[in-house]
């Protein structure tokens, strides 16, 4: 816990039980959306080929996790560690140009 306390700049261990708990839940929920949404436009994961359907669900995943770590974390009131954890993480994808620079990451 100590190291992950220094290396997000946290004070206690509930912070670093509450950040774990919100990448858990986000995982998990931005599973739960993409498939009925995939479903919804005709793509199950019985009658469509693997080779399409799981790159498919991988690319919608990725922006319903984006949305969902930044309202969990401010719903537990972590929204500062997870809307700079966001911003990192977007800037290494390349969306550099789009972020206001910050030299505090």
């Amino acid at each position: 816990m100590e190291k992950l306390k220094q290396r997000w700049g946290l004070t206690s261990n509930w912070q670093v039980l509450i950040i774990l708990l919100v990448f858990s839940i986000t995982g998990y929920s931005s599973l739960l959306i993409a498939k009925p949404i995939l479903n919804l436009v005709g793509l199950t994961q019985e009658a469509t080929n693997p080779w399409l359907y799981r790159p498919l669900r991988i690319l919608l995943i990725f922006p319903f996790y984006q949305i969902l770590i930044v309202i969990y974390g401010w719903l537990l009131g972590q929204f500062e560690f997870f809307w700079n954890f966001e911003k990192k993480m977007l800037r290494r994808i390349g969306f550099k140009r789009f972020l206001k620079e910050d030299t505090s990451l």
